[in-house]
């Protein structure tokens, strides 16, 4: 197919269900604990705008939450399918660790996610924000797992392999595999900027178009907040993370930076800003680069010297092509997450954000950003582990299923049609969802409920399809907290 080998195929194939299935987790993760802010905040001050946007986001969750679930499974299956071997030599390893995450995320999410979604009217106050913050730990508690899990992948440990099989000899040392404390804080904390930044797009959107009132306003503001305060503390654990990187995957660094060779002594290594590294020619062409930059990142000295790709064998070498911009998209759309924050906390105190058009459209540009900014920096993770799936221990080549070529082209085209109509119409849907808004005052009134009182159901479905009253009220604007 196309030129394509049967392993590139089978590489691409669960490249593109993943690249579907990690967007619905990490809104998921950063969603559930907004959601706990929002209902914590409603408790403590009785302020309604809290609880009208809890109402409004909890449907979206709920949404995308299915998304995830749905993409999960799919994608699950693949390691018995397209990877065999893998599972048959490292399955007592991930195996479990998978089975834990069912075992203590899954039963946290589904044994609280009905009280959270239908128990607002149903339980008190206190058992129904327990339920909240209960589905909010399961999520972390589930990236905690995978994380685990492929983070031993990536830095192995507490084994040893015994008749060709891996053996865990020490589940503590699995678990807290080098690489794992930085990658879970590093995943956890994109989470919450990819959330902020939809959340605080939604919202631009909605000032832009003149529904400006107090929910939309704090909205905007929770999330300006959120993205200054966390995106420069991304990028410092960033900074950690590719310290660990350079220690255990210095292959992985080297194809980040496009460095091909070292230089005279002290002479530094310089940081390629742009160019185009090219695996034939084993040199980076058209580069722009800032000299001894790259020496003062990774080694935090002027001549400080790190691996070069020609230290390692041509086979040995991920594709320095796609990692080093896959790492260069993820790391411009983070520096433009910080001047989106700083620039919105000036504007604010100026007292111009609401109505800066200029502003309000590069924050809907920056929506996706967060998303776009995870892809990015998976692809960096998992092409520049290559071409290990263990690394250093089990090549990539060695784990595939004996599939023909045929049979994976085929059913690579029959995901791709399949996850756009599906995946695609449920990412309508969520836009559609968010393109109505919050409703004000949600539960001020008999007809859409208050304590004790029925309201708007919190079914997902429910939402879209309000009366044209409804939506009038929810875009009428009101006096208010622009806090």
């Amino acid at each position: 197919m196309l030129g394509f080998t049967a392993l590139e195929l089978a590489r691409i194939q669960f490249g593109f269900t993943i690249s579907f299935h990690i967007i619905f987790p990490a809104i998921t993760i950063g969603l559930a604990s907004y959601l706990v802010v929002l209902e914590a905040c409603w408790l403590r001050t009785g302020r309604t705008l809290y609880r009208d946007l809890y109402h409004f986001w909890s449907k979206i969750f709920a949404v995308n939450f299915g998304m995830g679930v749905v993409s999960g499974l799919v994608m699950a299956y693949q390691f018995g399918t397209n990877w065999s071997f893998f599972s048959d030599f490292a399955g007592s390893v991930t195996g479990p660790l998978l089975a834990y995450e069912v075992l203590t995320a899954f039963f946290l999410e589904a044994g609280f996610l009905g009280v959270m979604l239908f128990g607002w009217q149903r339980v008190g106050p206190a058992l129904h924000f327990m339920a909240t913050a209960m589905v909010a730990l399961g999520t972390l508690v589930s990236a905690t797992w995978i994380l685990a899990s492929n983070s031993w992948m990536q830095t192995p440990q507490g084994y040893e392999i015994v008749d060709g099989r891996v053996v865990p000899t020490d589940w503590l040392a699995i678990i807290f595999n080098p690489s794992f404390p930085y990658r879970l804080v590093h995943m956890s904390v994109a989470a919450f900027l990819a959330t902020a930044l939809l959340v605080g797009a939604s919202a631009a959107w909605h000032l832009l178009r003149g529904t400006d009132n107090a929910a939309i306003r704090k909205m905007f503001m929770m999330a300006l907040w959120m993205v200054a305060i966390v995106a420069p503390i991304q990028a410092m654990i960033g900074d950690a993370h590719g310290l660990n990187t350079l220690k255990h995957q210095p292959a992985k660094i080297a194809a980040m930076e496009g460095h091909w060779r070292h230089g005279a002594p002290g002479e530094g290594v310089p940081l390629i800003v742009f160019g185009w590294p090219d695996m034939e020619r084993e040199q980076t062409r058209f580069k722009v680069e800032i000299p001894r930059l790259g020496s003062i990142i990774l080694t935090h000295s002027l001549d400080g010297q790190v691996p070069a790709l020609t230290d390692f064998a041509p086979r040995d070498r991920p594709n320095a092509t796609i990692v080093f911009w896959s790492f260069r998209t993820m790391v411009g759309l983070g520096m433009l997450m910080i001047l989106l924050g700083v620039s919105g906390l000036l504007l604010r105190w100026r007292g111009t954000v609401w109505h800066n058009k200029a502003f309000l459209r590069f924050a809907i540009c920056m929506g996706p950003a967060g998303i776009v900014a995870i892809l990015a920096g998976w692809f960096t993770t998992e092409v520049g582990r290559q071409p290990w799936v263990v690394y250093g221990v089990m090549r990539t080549a060695d784990a595939v299923s004996r599939h023909g070529v045929a049979a994976l082209g085929t059913t690579l085209a029959i995901f791709i049609v399949v996850y756009i109509a599906v995946f695609g119409t449920g990412i309508a849907y969520l836009l559609r969802l968010i393109r109505k808004g919050p409703v004000i005052d949600e539960g001020a009134h008999p007809e859409t409920g208050g304590p004790g009182l029925p309201r708007t159901p919190a079914r997902p479905m429910s939402a879209a399809r309000k009366s044209d009253r409804d939506d009038a009220a929810a875009s009428t604007p009101t006096s208010a907290e622009e806090n």
